[in-house]
């Protein structure tokens, strides 16, 4: 296994994982409740066409610090990371509060391209407080066993190389982080709010989007970055697909990501 750990500019630590030994850069950064494993089975796809990096962000995996968890700090460690590999990154991938990340960060950082799963660019004032940590709560007041039992079955019917990266994530997740992220970001007052950052996008940048009933990004706000996000915004919906669609739509989602890594235009 291919890890590595690297310093943040705040001293604190995280690991970094590698699949792939040739080819282009992609980064990828996970969203809330998963970890750098998240990402193995599309590294592992990826492995003979380019290299796949990825690392826990705070508060998940093997980071060593569980906070700050504001949108500043995470696009701080994503460009540290970026730093760290010293040498040129062609893309990054982000998943929900990953794909937010992203974003922001693609903007300035020294990247060709940009794709983002479901990104979570907008929660309504109140959600975080009334539906997320609940879920939370919930699930951290079961035991350990108990998690990985519900998850293992959840999981069934998926890769092992799937079931392995969520337990992954689970043995080392707590309430803190994910409670700060709303928190810190002032998430319940409305202030988890980046839509304006894919509008006028200034590099190509695909937004992998779930199906309507089940995505974090309402119809109007796809319609809304169709229409401002610029030329080199590329919207794709997968019909059927939850939240982590990279996941359950994995054999649609890999051709619509090759042909974008490739520069190949929609």
């Amino acid at each position: 296994m291919n890890e590595r750990r690297v310093r943040l500019s705040d001293g604190a630590e995280t690991t970094v994982q590698q699949w792939g030994s040739r080819g282009p850069l992609v980064v990828g950064v996970h969203g809330l409740g998963s970890s750098r494993r998240g990402w193995a089975r599309i590294g592992e796809r990826l492995a003979e066409r380019c290299r796949v990096v990825a690392y826990d962000q705070r508060g998940h995996g093997d980071s060593s610090a569980k906070t700050p968890m504001t949108l500043a700090r995470s696009v701080e460690d994503l460009a540290n990371v970026v730093a760290a590999l010293s040498e040129p990154v062609d893309a990054l991938i982000g998943h929900s509060w990953g794909g937010t990340v992203v974003i922001a960060g693609g903007r300035e950082l020294p990247v060709e391209r940009v794709a983002a799963i479901d990104p979570m660019l907008w929660v309504e004032p109140g959600v975080w407080s009334a539906s997320v940590l609940p879920e939370y709560r919930t699930l951290f007041a079961q035991s350990l066993e108990e998690r990985e039992a519900s998850i293992r079955r959840s999981y069934a019917n998926f890769p092992e190389v799937e079931l392995e990266s969520k337990l992954h994530a689970t043995r080392r997740l707590t309430l803190e982080p994910v409670a700060a992220l709303g928190s810190e970001n002032a998430i319940d007052e409305g202030r988890w709010d980046w839509r304006v950052r894919v509008h006028d996008y200034p590099k190509p940048l695909l937004l992998a989007l779930a199906d309507p009933k089940r995505s974090v990004v309402s119809p109007a706000e796809r319609d809304e970055f169709r229409a401002r996000g610029g030329p080199r915004v590329r919207v794709e919906v997968f019909e059927g697909a939850s939240h982590s669609l990279q996941r359950d739509a994995f054999d649609r989602f890999i051709p619509v990501l090759e042909r974008f890594l490739s520069g190949e235009k929609a």
